[in-house]
């Protein structure tokens, strides 16, 4: 018995009745699927049909016609292996397309950075996701892939320079393709580089996060020291407050330098003359202490020269008046 040709085929698969029948009820859309499937199989002698069953995503099972086989893309690329299964409401619904066979191995990996096909073969171009009928059809939907990988072929990773960034010059729907590509390779840079940017930031947040437990770290040890000078300064001050007690008690001379009498009590003069010669002497010393502050004030720049020597020529005067008559008095004792 001679084989059926492909109109044979396709004729018997579309009305056969039984176990086999196929999922498509509506005799128009037998005839659409007919009249499409001769015209792509005229285009693309390499296709062939067939009916097999089909499991959707959601568990649904159908029986589906398809085609299989492979299309020619250039002369320096290999033949790309194509299943395309009509769905149950096709032409209203496109086509599924995978790359590769059903139940054959593909002889090669497809990239992972392809824009239009995933790693399991599925095919989702421009052209399938804005599939309308009757503008869209079964043979020019192939050719639409023929140009696509052309471009890209599925099997071999093209750079991001490839020619999808060139889609002028080009009809509407080839212009659609290359910019679909273009933006797929752009966010897959993109992404690239997010991604290094993120584990650059990680890195980062890491060593934020080691500084930050050094740093708690050292601010506990800090407060754990202040709690320590604390109650070591409470330990003094009441060991202070002991020693005080003792020294007013014991010695009256003694407790006054701790502030509760006057410190000129400690040195008194047995006359007016003793008196005033001490005045005299401390009032000299107080005179040289403050020219020698007055001296690092200018060093520092606290106080400007004019300043300094206004002041240093009124306090030498009066240095000068304490020490004269600290000379009398010493003078009027010798000569007594």
């Amino acid at each position: 018995m001679a084989p059926q040709s492909p109109i044979q085929f396709i004729e018997a698969a579309l009305w056969c009745t039984g176990p086999f029948e196929l999922s498509y009820t509506d005799p128009d859309q037998k005839w659409h699927i007919r009249r499409d499937m001769l015209s792509l199989l005229q285009d693309f002698p390499n296709l062939s049909p067939s009916m097999k069953t089909y499991i959707h995503n959601d568990g649904t099972i159908v029986n589906l016609l398809n085609a299989y086989g492979t299309i020619h893309v250039s002369s320096s690329s290999p033949q790309v292996p194509l299943t395309i299964w009509l769905h149950e409401n096709y032409p209203y619904t496109a086509p599924i397309v995978f790359v590769g066979q059903p139940r054959i191995a593909p002889s090669s990996t497809i990239h992972g950075e392809h824009p239009f096909v995933d790693p399991s073969g599925l095919t989702v171009s421009p052209y399938i996701r804005t599939w309308q009928f009757p503008r869209c059809n079964l043979k020019d939907l192939v050719h639409n892939l023929v140009k696509i990988f052309s471009r890209d072929h599925p099997f071999s990773c093209s750079p991001t320079s490839s020619p999808f960034t060139h889609p002028s010059m080009v009809s509407k729907k080839e212009a659609l393709d290359r910019l679909a590509g273009m933006l797929h390779y752009s966010t897959m840079a993109l992404s690239s580089e997010t991604d290094e940017d993120i584990k650059e930031l990680l890195a980062l947040q890491e060593e934020m996060d080691r500084r930050v437990a050094i740093v708690t770290t050292i601010v506990q040890a800090l407060e754990r020291e202040r709690w320590e000078l604390r109650d070591r300064v409470a330990g003094l001050a009441e060991e202070a407050d002991v020693l005080i007690n003792w020294l007013k008690v014991h010695n009256t001379k003694r407790a006054a330098a701790t502030g509760d009498d006057n410190v000129d009590d400690l040195f008194e003069g047995v006359d007016e003359e003793s008196k005033s010669r001490v005045q005299c002497l401390a009032a000299d010393m107080s005179i040289e202490d403050t020219i020698y502050a007055l001296d690092k004030a200018v060093d520092e720049g606290a106080v400007s020269c004019e300043t300094y020597i206004r002041q240093v020529r009124n306090l030498a005067r009066e240095q000068f008046f304490h020490r004269a008559m600290v000379v009398k008095f010493e003078t009027s004792h010798q000569l007594l």
